[in-house]
């Protein structure tokens, strides 16, 4: 038996469903607009995805076999190798994946689901101005 003190409360989510694609477009669309001016300016066009997962061909190219281990990727050319002179970039596009990053964010407990997703939009757009994982890594530990 639970003791009294940590009886949870009456399930507020049993009429609650999981958020939708849409859903986490809104969110992602959020997170950005709250990143400083000079951050979004430097992102400069960069279209957002969102999929439940990763397709089985970038699963495949990665090396990944389970689809609940990626939760973003950024796909394009990073701003810093970019040729001026040469043919147009196809746009830089970051993909959030809503299942992977709905079973993280369930799975930890301790950080709200726009926190996640903020979080994983901003360590793609690192991968979009050029920074590594190792790099990215650095600077979060930095904080």
């Amino acid at each position: 038996m639970i003791p009294p003190e940590t009886t949870p409360p009456p399930q507020a989510w049993a009429d609650q469903v999981a958020p939708s694609l849409d859903d986490f477009a809104r969110l992602a669309r959020d997170a950005f607009d709250a990143l400083p001016d000079d951050f979004r300016r430097a992102a400069g066009e960069v279209v957002f995805r969102i999929d439940d997962f990763a397709d089985d061909q970038t699963l495949a190219d990665l090396e990944i076999q389970d689809p609940f281990e990626l939760t973003g990727l950024y796909h394009g050319v990073d701003i810093g190798r970019r040729d001026s002179l040469g043919p147009a970039a196809e746009p830089s596009r970051i993909f959030l994946y809503r299942r992977p990053i709905l079973d993280e964010w369930c799975e930890r407990g301790d950080v709200g689901l726009s926190e996640i997703i903020a979080h994983v939009l901003i360590h793609e757009i690192g991968h979009h101005f050029g920074l590594s994982d190792d790099d990215i890594h650095a600077i979060e530990d930095a904080d």
